[in-house]
Parts: C-alpha cells; sequence; structure tokens
C-alpha cells in the first residue's frame, strides 16, 4: 500500500503543480494558442490508455503494468522538464500521459485486488486519499515556489525521486494477483482503435472548431466521431473479449456512477486549470501567491476523504454523501464566479477549500460504489472506465472551458479597445498571455507610453476582461453541477455491508 501511494502521489503532484506554472510555461516558450493542449494532450492519451490497460490488469495481474508505468511515466517528465517549444512540451505531456493511464488503471484496481471486503478497502483508502490528498496539498504552492524560485522546469523534474521510490516499493512489495482462471485472452485490438479513434476525433473536433479551422477537416471529425463511436459499440457487443464489455455500460447501478463521473471531471478540470490563470493573469498575483491561494483546494480534498470514509459506512443510505459533495462544489463554483481582486484572500480560501472538500466527499465514493457493484473479474475495467469517463469529462472541460475564455477574453479586450480608441494595441492584448509576462508587460507599458498611451489602465481593463471570461466559465460549472444532482439522484440505494460486497463478487 505504501507503494502504491507514492505511485498515486506520482499522478497527483503533476496534475496539480502544472495548474499554477501554465502561465510562465506559456510566456516564456509563446505559445498561449496551445495553452489548453497542455492539459488535454496528457488527458487524450490518458484516457484512451485506462480503458486498454484496466482490461490488461484484469487478464495478466497489474504489477507488471505499474512497473512498466512508473518508468514512461517518469522518464516523460524529465522530457517535459527539458522542452524547448510549446510543441514538444504538448508532445512530451502526450507520452506523460500514456504513462499516467497505465497508472490510473491499474493502481485503483490493486485495492479491491488485496481487499474485497468493502469496509476494509474503505479503510485502506483513507490512507490512499490521503497520499493523495497530501500531494494535492503540496502541488499548487510546490508549484508556484519551484516556478517563481527555480525555474518551472523543476515543476516536472520534481517527478523523478518520486518515481524512484514508487518504483522500488512496487517492485519489492506489490503482490501478484489475478482473478481470471482462464489463460489471458488476446487483447481487442479492434476495440483498442476504435476508441482511440472515437475519442481522438472528438478532441480534435473541441479544439479545433472555434479555431476555425478548414471546413473540410471539421466536417470529416464530425464524421469520425459517431461513426467510429458506432463501430465501436457494434464490435464490442460481438467481440468473445471485449476491451469495453457492453454489460458495464448497460448496468443500472453503474451507468449514473460512469455519469457523475464524466460531469465531476468537466467541472473539477475546469476550476483547477482556468482559476490558477485568474488569479495570476487577471489579479496579478505572482506564481508563488496563486499556488498558496488554490493550495486549500487540494487540502481540503483529502479533509473531505477522511470525514468521508469516517461517515459512508455509518450511513443507512450512503448515497446521501453524493449530495452532500455536489452541494459543497456549487457553492464554491458560484462563489467563484463573484470575486474580484479585491475580494479578501481569506474568503477565496474558504470558497476553494468548500470545493475541495465537496470533491473529496464525492470522488472515492464513485469509486468505492462502483467496486461495489462491478463483478469481481471486471473490477479493473469497471474503475478504468469511471477513471476514463472523468478523465473525458476534464478533457472536454479543459478544452470547452478554454474556448469560452479565450473567445470572451478576446470579445471583452476588443469591446474595451473601441471604447478608448485605441485599437492599434488590438496584437498585443490579443492573448491574455502578456497579462502573466513581465517582461511583455513592461514592453508593452514602453510602447504605449511612448505613443501617448495610458498602459497601465489598458493593462487593468485586459485584466477585468480576463476575470470575466472566467467568471462565465464557472457561471457554466454552476449550471452543470444541477445536472451532476439529477445523476445522483439515479444512483440506486447503495449497501456497503460486506454480506452484499460478498454476493456482488
Amino acid at each position: 500500500m505504501l507503494g502504491l501511494c507514492f505511485v498515486l502521489v506520482l499522478v497527483a503532484l503533476d496534475q496539480t503543480v502544472i495548474g499554477t506554472a501554465l502561465p510562465t510555461v506559456v510566456s516564456e516558450l509563446h505559445g498561449f494558442d496551445l495553452y489548453a493542449w497542455v492539459g488535454t494532450a496528457y488527458l487524450l492519451t490518458s484516457v484512451i490508455t485506462v480503458p486498454i490497460f484496466g482490461k490488461l490488469g484484469d487478464e495478466h495481474g497489474r504489477k507488471p503494468f505499474v512497473l512498466a508505468a512508473i518508468v514512461l511515466f517518469t522518464v516523460a517528465s524529465m522530457l517535459c522538464g527539458v522542452a524547448q517549444s510549446m510543441v514538444q512540451l504538448v508532445l512530451a505531456r502526450g507520452v506523460q500521459g500514456i504513462g499516467g493511464g497505465m497508472l490510473v488503471a491499474t493502481t485503483f484496481a490493486c485495492i479491491p485486488d488485496m481487499f474485497p471486503d468493502a469496509k476494509d478497502r474503505l479503510r485502506w483508502q483513507i490512507m490512499f486519499s490521503s497520499s493523495f490528498g497530501l500531494a494535492n496539498a503540496f502541488g499548487p504552492s510546490l508549484g508556484g515556489y519551484l516556478t517563481e524560485y527555480w525555474g518551472w522546469r523543476w515543476v516536472f523534474f520534481v517527478n523523478l525521486p518520486v518515481g524512484l521510490l514508487s518504483f522500488g516499493f512496487v517492485s519489492s512489495y506489490l503482490p501478484k494477483i489475478r482473478h481470471s482462471e482462464h489463460a489471458p485472452s488476446s487483447l481487442d485490438w479492434l476495440g483498442a482503435g476504435l476508441i482511440t479513434l472515437s475519442l481522438g476525433s472528438l478532441q480534435l473536433l473541441v479544439e479545433w472548431l472555434p479555431q476555425h479551422k478548414p471546413l473540410a477537416w471539421l466536417i470529416g471529425l464530425g464524421a469520425v466521431c459517431p461513426l467510429s463511436t458506432a463501430g465501436l459499440i457494434w464490435w464490442e457487443r460481438r467481440c468473445h473479449n471485449p476491451i469495453l464489455p457492453m454489460s458495464l455500460l448497460g448496468s443500472r447501478k453503474l451507468v449514473p456512477l460512469f455519469g457523475l463521473s464524466l460531469m465531476m471531471g468537466f467541472c473539477m478540470f475546469g476550476v483547477i486549470y482556468y482559476t490558477p490563470l485568474m488569479f495570476q493573469g487577471g489579479f496579478g498575483l505572482s506564481p508563488n501567491q496563486a499556488g498558496l491561494l488554490i493550495t486549500p483546494f487540494a487540502v481540503a480534498i483529502t479533509f473531505g476523504s477522511i470525514l468521508n470514509g469516517r461517515l459512508v459506512t455509518r450511513l443507512p443510505s450512503p448515497n446521501v454523501m453524493l449530495y452532500v459533495g455536489a452541494a459543497l462544489f456549487w457553492l464554491s463554483a458560484f462563489a467563484l464566479a463573484h470575486e474580484m481582486a479585491v475580494t479578501a484572500h481569506a474568503l477565496i480560501i474558504a470558497t476553494l477549500a468548500l470545493g475541495g472538500l465537496g470533491v473529496g466527499i464525492l470522488l472515492p465514493n464513485l469509486t468505492l460504489f462502483a467496486q461495489a457493484s462491478a463483478e469481481r473479474t471486471q473490477l479493473g475495467v469497471a474503475t478504468a472506465v469511471l477513471q476514463s469517463t472523468r478523465m473525458i469529462g476534464g478533457m472536454l472541460g479543459t478544452a470547452l472551458i478554454g474556448t469560452l475564455v479565450s473567445h470572451r477574453y478576446s470579445q471583452g479586450v476588443n469591446d474595451m479597445l473601441a471604447e478608448h480608441g485605441a485599437l492599434q494595441w488590438q496584437s498585443w492584448l490579443e492573448t491574455p498571455q502578456i497579462l502573466v509576462t513581465p517582461a511583455q508587460t513592461a514592453k508593452f507599458h514602453a510602447a504605449a507610453s511612448a505613443a501617448g498611451q495610458d498602459a497601465a489602465v489598458l493593462i487593468d481593463l485586459a485584466r477585468d476582461s480576463l476575470v470575466s471570461a472566467v467568471h462565465t466559465s464557472q457561471w457554466l460549472v454552476v449550471m452543470l453541477m444541477v445536472l451532476v444532482a439529477w445523476l445522483a439522484y439515479l444512483v440506486p440505494p447503495m449497501q456497503l455491508s460486506p454480506a452484499r460486497n460478498e454476493a456482488s463478487s
């Protein structure tokens, strides 16, 4: 369990430290148009990889895949740290996502392997959640500190010692467990290819549609995505060893959980990736200050997970915790949609802590409920589908909210410049990159002052446009959380007693 906790720390650190570093990364490598791709490249390759290795783990046992994933993830982190352009960084993040997807697919499924009883599993998952929360707690502030004082590349290099520790513990102590009584079947390669085609075309369509790419490309992607999805469903119903069993997608107990995971991934990544941008670009805070403000969100996830572990098995209806978590996250998003640069930092901290508490209460129950509902021989693939839907939600949330923020910011800046008769400065302020790059801000001040323009006023108004754009994205999250509450209502009543768990397995 200690080795698996280190693995989880490896993944969690990467997810949390990058958020506060991203604005600085973009300003140095000059590629705001690829801002969202730093996150979505990782999510895209992860979400494709997770179901494949979830199935392979069920067939062959999970230990060899955990070890291979640690090596790949750590090496890819080094490649991210030495990237010399945004394109190189995005490609390295894609490779890193493959390792991350393997880790997610196998690590979470190791817990029910070792602890079949739901109550025992929940006790150990508190340790799991605590390690995840520990990484989350230090991640944002660590990312801000490393970015400001050591350089953003150390945000990726920090994964090296954690990767070495996790490899040492897992290779020495993780038992080899395989539930299937039959010899491993060959991988459903056609199914894997159709999953890749379906999700890849969806991601590109979401990214390229607002960028006005050639119409033929968009039409092609718009056709490939539904056709490959339909082909996947057709094939998986006929394949003797499907990578994505249709019985999971037809389960009345599991489908609402997958839907909840999808929507929470969308909403959560919308907060994780764009709140730091609002703090740095909109409020004018340093990376370190932004990291300190985000930290309570991560700390509260740990506290929420521990609190949930204490309560959920004692409640006559564990489902009530889904509503509690959703309500807390809704309140956090609602408050974020109102906060400004003048808002007291204590109030911002309380707002983000509330959201983290909601995530810490809701997400662990999705995993617990899914593992209690799935067949024992499908624990890995059920857990993988749950994680995949969360990643798909995160992928869509990062891309769509990024598009929304960029569009709203550009529209706001253009309106502001037109109002002040300063449209000649549009090329300077067309992306928020100038707001997070002190050197570019100084150049703009010098150029505008030489032309007799009050640069400080224009910068302040551009910051206001960015804040307004991020507020719009948070209103979208507020509305989507209503859908989350409805999906929670659809989850059948759960019982976490040992007898029920044994019966389901």
